[in-house]
């Protein structure tokens, strides 16, 4: 099944838009969904998405694997984390152990 780039974008979104307050998922997690059902595209491609699309979504929900953010999202994810009760790490990352949550498309 080949979907086009506005597709592939919507998927991206809903997978975004599920993720529940309080808990993150990675752009790994995203991309194994979204590409699992076209058949491609990875966590590069998942956050090209968000940069260009994300901003009605929560964003700051979706980390690396190893429950970081690129640093320009930093200052604005914070407070979000701490006031959705996500939790984090001493060093302030997130806890991907207690904090992931899987998306699912159906």
């Amino acid at each position: 099944m080949a979907l086009d780039h506005e597709e592939y974008v919507e998927l991206v979104l809903r997978c975004v838009e599920q993720v529940p307050r309080g808990r993150v998922t990675t752009y790994g997690a995203i991309a194994e969904v979204v590409g699992g059902m076209v058949g491609g595209g990875g966590p590069r491609l998942v956050g090209s998405v968000l940069a260009q699309h994300g901003g009605a979504v929560t964003w700051w929900r979706v980390v690396r694997s190893d429950g970081s953010l690129p640093p320009s999202h930093e200052v604005e994810a914070r407070p979000r984390y701490l006031d959705e009760g996500t939790p984090l790490r001493p060093g302030g990352s997130v806890d991907v152990k207690r904090a992931l949550w899987r998306p699912e498309l159906g």
